[in-house]
């Protein structure tokens, strides 16, 4: 018994289960014997008037036990005239820095004692208020019953659904009694009856750890921990709680936080949104009175020296996966549309070198002439034309570990590469006939213009190049080319009916465009083909912006029937595989050589926008 005190009780009682389901266990708080803490009401410090008074703890075989002051404030006063009417019975303590192994909690800092309406665990109550003697004496009582645990910081406040569980039972107070007598050795007992050899073996082994874990081994003010900080606890709970560096994180979770999260849970319906609710807004509803907005309760993401080879996750590892709506990714690659318009529409032939010859019979000396009698008749001149387009391989080239290639389990992830590099490589040769493919000409990797030969730049006897007048607006250029797709239709000599290939930006112009009373001209892109007189519109992404001598590609008209793809036997599309034995790869690679050109005169039409 201690003089001077206004109540005494117990803040802690070894080997107890509280209702939140951890245990305080043998010595958790030994290390605070002889420690002051405040005393407060409810666990509230949000203003000085609910500091009651002081705490001091007494380190007992049985648990840490507490003797009350109060202070002369009148809220004090209040209080103690409260504990001593037994109108106020329950105990609790705030406590942090705890370190737990499952549901046991092995070590802690008690930083206050506070009265409570109703404690949270069985006997969590003071079981001998204030007695008052008739001279005015205040004498203590011997028992009085408090309950703390939670792995980081917590404060017991819980209602209690059995009232009659304030009273440490009977077979309990024999199980302390028995300890008392078996006189049971602490970790600190066995440590100090190492040898200093022994010690310097143990302080080598926790350094190394820490070491390895990336943990400084100094205090939080910086100097050297002393071999007193690892007494509690087995081996792994020595290296979390040896040195409590300022870098490792520290967290809060009270009572009345978890009362706070089931209410929320009952009205949002969901206890993972209620969680979710409080951390991402930073709620904090109780803390140590650190600054920052952690969240002050549920799973959260913490930095670990006991595990460090595992990656820390906060309550959204809990949650379900995502499910995969595509297992097989699908290619990002913009509109190609047009790549199969144009590969479907190219005459094939099984041969790669190819000879064009044409008479050119449009010369005045090529005409039929009228004969009169007795002169003599003239021959017929004209020119014969010639050229010869050879074929030029194209490729595609690809790798995958193989290692990679058996992890991927999904999907097939070799079609999937295979698919890749098809698509891919008709639409390289589909823009090298249309347009070319873009590179410069000194380039190695460049699909040469003699071997496929592009559509926008061929000859002139190919390809009709016509110059549409530069309005003063983008609607004003549409207007023209619709008059001059229409005027040069005459100009175009190839097969059938053609199609004309654009911009997506043109055909948008074409389509805006407006009569008098604000109608549209053209309200399909049918309408727009049957304007221009061919079979469809084709848009091509690579034609967005493109120039030709300066002056921008408007469109091109081309039946592709007239262009003429060729590859000898064995140079039409062929894949290949192979095994790299030595990097353990696996390697792919697509390739084709053909030749390409327009094969009649005149069948191509071209329209820049010019001055």
């Amino acid at each position: 018994m201690r003089e001077n005190y206004d109540f005494s009780g117990w803040a802690t009682v070894n080997d107890r289960k509280c209702s939140d389901g951890r245990t305080i266990r043998h010595g958790a708080f030994a290390e605070q014997d002889g420690q002051t803490v405040p005393l407060v009401w409810q666990h509230m410090h949000d203003s000085p008037v609910n500091v009651l008074g002081h705490a001091l703890l007494e380190a007992r075989p049985e648990g840490m036990y507490a003797y009350g002051k109060f202070n002369d404030t009148e809220m004090g006063q209040i209080a103690k005239e409260q504990v001593s009417h037994g109108d106020i019975t329950s105990l609790s303590i705030h406590a942090n820095r705890l370190q737990q192994k499952g549901g046991d909690v092995l070590h802690g800092v008690i930083r206050e004692v506070s009265l409570v309406l109703a404690g949270a665990n069985p006997g969590a109550f003071i079981d001998v208020p204030v007695i008052e003697h008739s001279d005015g004496q205040v004498v203590d009582s011997d028992e009085a019953i408090i309950y703390t645990g939670e792995t980081l910081e917590l404060t017991h406040t819980e209602e209690q659904k059995n009232e009659k569980e304030k009273e440490p039972v009977a077979e309990e107070k024999k199980e302390t009694n028995e300890k008392k007598e078996t006189n049971e050795k602490t970790v600190k007992d066995v440590f100090d009856e190492f040898t200093e050899e022994q010690k310097n073996v143990v302080y080598f082994m926790i350094g190394q750890a820490l070491e390895d874990a990336g943990v400084s081994p100094e205090g939080e003010e910086g100097e050297e921990v002393e071999h007193s900080d690892i007494y509690e606890g087995e081996e792994n709970e020595m290296r979390y709680n040896v040195f409590d560096a300022e870098t490792r994180q520290e967290n809060v979770l009270t009572h009345e936080d978890m009362k706070t999260i089931l209410k929320d849970a009952k009205r949002l319906g969901s206890l993972k949104e209620a969680v979710l609710e409080h951390s991402e807004e930073g709620g904090v509803l109780f803390h140590d009175g650190e600054e920052g907005n952690t969240p002050s309760y549920g799973i959260q993401q913490l930095t670990s020296v006991m595990a460090p080879s595992y990656e820390t996750h906060g309550i959204d590892m809990l949650f379900p996966q995502a499910h995969n709506l595509n297992p097989t990714p699908e290619f990002l690659n913009g509109d190609t549309e047009w790549v199969s318009v144009v590969m479907n529409g190219v005459h094939h032939t099984p041969f790669s070198r190819i000879k064009s010859q044409y008479a050119d019979i449009t010369l005045e000396e090529a005409r039929a002439l009228g004969y009169t009698k007795g002169n003599r008749k003239k021959e017929e001149v004209f020119t014969l034309l010639k050229r010869e387009t050879f074929p030029q391989t194209v490729y595609k080239k690809q790798k995958l570990d193989r290692d990679d290639v058996i992890d991927v389990t999904d999907f097939d992830v070799v079609a999937w590469i295979k698919g890749e590099m098809r698509m891919k490589l008709d639409e390289e040769i589909a823009r090298a006939i249309l347009i070319g493919d873009g590179r410069l000409p000194d380039s190695e990797d460049k699909i040469k213009e003699t071997n496929i030969r592009p559509i926008l730049s061929d000859d002139d006897l190919f390809t009709v190049k016509v110059t549409v007048p530069d309005g003063k607006d983008d609607a004003a250029n549409a207007k023209n080319l619709i008059d001059s797709a229409i005027r040069s239709r005459k100009l175009y000599k190839g097969s059938g009916s053609p199609k004309f290939f654009t911009s997506e930006d043109v055909l948008s112009e074409i389509l805006l465009l407006e009569d008098g009373i604000n109608h549209k001209l053209y309200k399909s892109d049918a309408e727009v083909a049957t304007a221009m007189r061919a079979s469809s519109i084709v848009t091509c992404p690579y034609m967005d912006n493109l120039t030709k001598n300066g002056h921008k590609v408007l469109g091109i008209l081309v039946n592709l029937t007239d262009y003429n793809v060729g590859a000898d036997k064995g140079g039409s599309i062929n894949m290949f595989d192979d095994f790299d034995i030595d990097f353990n790869q696996m390697k792919y690679l697509i390739e084709t050589r053909c030749s390409g050109a327009l094969i009649k005169p005149f069948s191509a039409v071209v329209f820049t926008l010019g001055e």
